[in-house]
């Protein structure tokens, strides 16, 4: 049995634990070998060939900054990629297969943008060895001997298959890149269509904008659109969707598929499940132990591949990677009990510059969850800002006297605040139910400007829910967190609702995300950067349907997993749901 260990560095605070409590512990070392030392940097290093995964260091880190793993037996061969002695492992990568558009899917910390980074070419391998010592194609084949990726590797080698790559970063683009949008693209237009794809992802407002000036669902766009202006037969998008609306995100997800033909391949990682499911011909789940290893499984048809995912159990290799099933309940009917009113609201009216916001009249009810579904640009924000008390209307009624707990869309990271102190209520009031669920007691010593995206949208969820508040307002808490994330959160959400009779007001652009949480929908109608419209709140069915209308698709439940999904377009389910006027089933 193969077994390796894994130190994450940033999670390793020798001198915070007492002075290398793991070294002290090691009973390995008691005996006089040198199991754990004291590494280079000052971190702890483990030599595996001394180890014998006793489990004790891992259980007194109090970090968790340390994994020993017993890899299966078909893990025996060295890594594809290892970042270091002690970093993370891993090994095997998603297959490209030409005329379809390939989805990976997996936690974050798992490996999937390292993995196609190598695919892309702008990451070499090492197949194990030191960081330096990296990989060329001729032993990338030998390697993958047998294999489909051989094949693959084969092809990059002889300039048969030509990569273009849109990395996860699109907000790093300004920062190498001084000009406008289209200075930028026409520098990287290959194909002499920037013209026709200014068009079909709507660019041309913003197309004499400086590229330091646009939104990030804006530079999302243009990031794609310099992807497939390349002249390439292989497209890899990691993560398309971050930053857009739910409107823009399905065109995306056109736009994306009718890449792939005979002649050309897409791989696609996402973590909005809807959109993949919507979007992909075939899955790629990658599992293994965050921060410690990952493995790639074999493609998978997309909708059993969403469906295994969920289920955590990889039937044809007896591997469960996930300890519970991730479940959707069937959607109650209406309710008998009649829930009190909380809050209401009537003719509020909100001018911003050339913006203009309305809501006739709403209420929230007690114990309520609420979605808010609208486009970008179309005032969710200033509507929540102004339910929080941040914004003042300029006109119309609404009852003030609650508390409001409000987390922002834009989070605080440039505070040097510990987390444990600002996380001090929930450390007190919800060690059980937030603190520990959400593995949060290892982000204590950090500063809030240390965190990663994730770290810090985790900690102001946490934060804003610990609050002493009639209602919870959170804008936007699905972004920078994976799948599994989004729906721990929001089961964190509903039962904190449930259990202290609160309500909260959601928005946000994950459509399964706010199918999982809600009891009502919120919908805003309009045009973004002109007026907004506030409707509602509906029931969870009237909600969706009034939404979906306006982007011209339909939903359904799946028969095994019960989640939503969007039917192919012009399918009998599409056509059928359509003519019956019922473009959500719930």
């Amino acid at each position: 049995m193969t077994r390796i260990a894994v130190i994450e560095k940033e999670k390793c605070h020798p001198m915070a634990c007492g002075g290398y409590l793991c070294i002290r512990v090691c009973p390995v070392n008691r005996t006089g070998q040198d199991c754990i030392v004291k590494g280079e940097d000052t971190k702890a290093s483990i030599n595996t060939e001394f180890c014998t995964g006793c489990g004790i260091c891992p259980k007194k880190c109090p970090f968790d900054a340390i994994h020993i793993v017993n890899l299966p037996e078909a893990l025996e061969k060295d890594p594809i990629h290892r970042y270091g002695e002690n970093g993370f492992h891993l090994y095997s990568l998603p297959t490209p297969m030409f005329g379809k558009v390939v989805g990976v899917l997996g936690v974050n910390g798992i490996g999937k943008s390292t993995a196609i980074k190598i695919l892309a070419g702008v990451m070499n391998p090492n197949l194990g060895k030191e960081k330096e010592d990296e990989a060329g194609y001729d032993e990338l084949i030998r390697y993958f001997k047998g294999t489909e990726a051989q094949n693959f590797f084969e092809k990059v080698r002889d300039g048969k298959i030509r990569i273009s790559y849109k990395p996860q970063q699109v907000e790093l683009i300004p920062k190498s890149f001084n000009g406008n949008v289209r200075e930028l693209l026409s520098k990287v237009d290959e194909k002499g269509s920037m013209e026709e794809i200014a068009d079909l992802l709507d660019l041309r407002e913003f197309l004499e904008t400086d590229i330091s000036k646009i939104s990030g669902g804006e530079l999302q766009r243009v990031a794609i659109a310099a992807t497939v202006l390349k002249d390439a037969n292989m497209y890899i998008f990691d993560e398309p969707t971050s930053f857009l609306d739910i409107k823009q995100r399905i065109k995306v997800s056109k736009f994306i598929r009718k890449l792939a033909d005979e002649d050309t391949a897409v791989i696609v990682v996402e973590h909005d499940l809807i959109i993949l499911d919507f979007m992909a011909d075939l899955v790629n789940i990658m599992y293994g132990e965050k921060g410690a290893y990952g493995i790639v499984s074999l493609p998978k048809p997309t909708k059993a591949g969403i469906n295994v995912f969920l289920e955590g159990y990889l039937k044809e290799d007896n591997i469960r990677f996930r300890d519970s099933q991730i479940k959707f309940s069937p959607r109650q009917a209406g309710k008998d009990v009649e829930k009190p009113a909380l809050i209401s609201w009537k003719g509020i009216s909100k001018r911003m510059g050339d913006f203009h916001l309305s809501a006739e009249q709403g209420e929230l009810k007690k114990r309520d969850v609420c979605g808010i579904l609208g486009e970008n640009g179309i005032g969710k924000t200033t509507f929540a800002r102004i339910l929080a008390g941040v914004v003042e209307k300029d006109s119309g009624e609404m009852d003030d006297t609650i508390k409001v707990s409000y987390k922002p869309q834009y989070l605080e990271s440039e505070s040097e605040e510990p987390v444990a102190s600002y996380l001090q209520d929930a450390v007190v009031k919800f060690e059980n139910q937030l603190i520990r669920p959400l593995n949060l007691n290892n982000l204590f010593d950090k500063k809030l400007s240390e965190l990663s995206g994730g770290e810090l949208q985790k900690v102001s969820i946490a934060r804003c829910l610990s609050q002493d508040a009639d209602l919870y307002l959170l804008d936007e808490p699905s972004a920078y967190l994976d799948v599994e994330q989004r729906l721990l959160i929001s089961k964190i959400m509903r039962d904190i609702m449930e259990v202290n009779l609160k309500s909260c007001l959601v928005v946000d652009h994950d459509l399964l995300f706010i199918d999982y949480l809600s009891d009502d929908i919120i919908v805003f109608d309009g045009e973004p950067a002109k007026h907004g419209e506030v409707k509602g709140p509906f029931p969870m069915s009237d909600g969706m349907n009034s939404f979906l209308s306006g982007l011209n698709i339909t939903m359904r439940r799946d028969a095994e997993s019960n989640r939503p999904r969007i039917n192919k377009p012009e399918s009998q389910m599409d056509r059928k749901q359509k003519s019956e006027g019922k473009l959500y089933y719930s």
